[in-house]
């Protein structure tokens, strides 16, 4: 497995050259109130409307969304549709754009009607011109392009076949790019893939690899034994063929072929998911990840792209939730590091009305007397906070030879634990000031306390909380714990 924050931080050194066909996306949710009876057919009561960067604009919001540098070259219309792409551009951190302008086309622009209770398209409306760029702007387009190759460390092209990425200035691109030693990655529309006769990477989904191979693509192996035609076809050195929830496989030129399948998600909405694929595609090869390392970083962007509504970019704090095991990501999510972001959290969670629980202790060494503990307290509430005695406290409390296990060893363990929502350090002797803090609705103790023993009690009872006694398990101890390992030591 790929070290994936190593992997993010290169990401974020690499920049990117995107050319393709931009489009305003405008996406109008409603509910289907009734039945026209001039038609017949749906009326939608509209709630709201989105605007989006859509086409490869998108591909470059998703670049820029993990933290690579990108260069974009697009085509607009001379209309408003144009400019409040071109001002939306603007506002994307990480993105330097570069438009030309055809007066004699529109700014492709796609309006999608969404049922809100159903996320069902329901209709979409387009304003497009889907031809070829004239000589003059083809001439535009590739004197725009050509001297912002040095600046890249790879190229992606992104071709929705409306006008941008014609013959010459595909031809144009690659030549210059290969020269320059840079890899293109190039996501096809056309079936006629030789017109793509150099690129480094083609990534067409099923339906357009099985028409541009005339196959019926419908396995693996059938992947395979198609591409190496096509591989020799386009002069490229793999093609990697996407496949909804069926995944991914790449064949190369000269390795066995790679397949990944798809990550289980609940699909929201899958348009602009393939713009996330070769974006994310683009900026791992770029940072220098072999081919299985980079499928796997796409396909999980596929699932968190997948899972969210309208046309999405996928940020690099999504896509390591979505590769990273909970487990591992559990300390820096549950431990906090201020009584601010402790605050912000329980806040948060009693806005969405859920009960916060607290217990709290030394966890020196962690037995099955503690996790009976915490778990029973986890039963009695939403939320858990455990508040875990500073290395300090627990000298002070228990004496010089203690803790076992420093502070931030204590804390990560509690943290792995799923019964456990945050864990918060404090250097009193007592968790009062935590407790003041968070005001419980459930105070959680072991039964060798009386209530009356439980610090805070006062603090939570006479907010309306309640104090928990958890009966303990007799026999396990980590002040007996440790004196037997000593003493066996000796």
């Amino acid at each position: 497995m790929f070290d994936f924050d190593d992997l993010s931080q290169a990401i974020a050194r690499q920049t990117v050259l995107c050319v393709g066909d931009l489009m305003l996306d405008e996406f109008v949710y409603g509910e289907v109130s009734r039945i026209s009876p001039e038609a017949p057919a749906p009326v939608i009561a509209v709630r709201r409307s989105e605007i989006n960067i859509g086409g490869a604009g998108n591909v470059a919001r998703n670049i820029a969304a993990l933290g690579a540098r990108c260069i974009f070259v697009g085509l607009i219309g001379q209309d408003s549709a144009g400019d409040q792409l071109g001002a939306e551009l603007a506002k994307e951190a990480g993105i330097e754009s570069v438009l030309v302008r055809d007066p004699s086309r529109p700014t492709t622009r796609k309006v999608r009607f969404v049922s809100e209770h159903f996320s069902t398209h329901m209709l979409r409306a387009d304003w497009e011109r889907a031809a070829p760029a004239s000589g003059e702007i083809e001439q535009k387009l590739i004197a725009a392009i050509l001297p912002l190759l040095a600046r890249a460390d790879i190229v992606l092209l992104s071709d929705y076949a409306k006008g941008v990425l014609t013959a010459r200035v595909l031809r144009n691109v690659i030549d210059a790019a290969r020269k320059a030693g840079k890899r293109v990655i190039v996501d096809p529309k056309s079936a006629n893939l030789a017109i793509y006769r150099g690129a480094s990477v083609l990534t067409p989904n099923r339906k357009e690899f099985s028409e541009a191979t005339r196959s019926r693509a419908e396995t693996e192996q059938e992947i395979a034994v198609a591409a190496q035609d096509a591989i020799y076809l386009a002069d490229c050195e793999a093609i990697l063929v996407t496949q909804s929830e069926r995944g991914m496989t790449l064949v190369p030129r000269q390795a066995n072929p790679i397949h990944v399948p798809a990550y289980p998600v609940k699909v929201r909405d899958v348009s602009g998911a393939g713009d996330t694929v070769v974006a994310v595609l683009a900026a791992t090869l770029a940072a220098g990840a072999g081919w299985e390392d980079a499928l796997r970083m796409a396909s999980a962007a596929a699932a968190v792209a997948v899972s969210k509504q309208g046309t999405a970019s996928v940020t690099s704090a999504e896509l390591r939730r979505k590769i990273l095991p909970h487990a591992y990501r559990a300390a820096e999510e549950k431990i906090i590091e201020s009584d601010s972001e402790l605050a912000a959290r329980v806040a948060a969670w009693r806005g969405e009305g859920l009960r916060v629980g607290f217990t709290n202790g030394c966890f020196d060494i962690l037995h099955p007397g503690h996790v009976k503990v915490l778990t029973a307290a986890r039963a009695a509430c939403d939320r858990l906070v455990v508040g875990l005695n500073s290395d300090a406290s627990v000298k002070r409390l228990k004496g010089e030879s203690r803790p076992v296990q420093d502070e931030r060893a204590r804390a990560e363990v509690l943290a792995a634990l799923e019964a456990v929502d945050l864990v918060a350090i404090f250097a009193e002797d007592t968790p009062l000031r935590l407790i003041e803090l968070v005001r419980p609705s459930v105070l959680v103790k072991g039964g060798d306390y009386t209530r009356e023993q439980v610090v805070g009690h006062e603090v939570v009872e006479a907010a309306g909380g309640e104090v928990i006694l958890i009966d303990i398990l007799r026999g396990h101890s980590t002040t007996a714990l440790v004196d037997r390992a000593r003493s066996e030591v000796r």
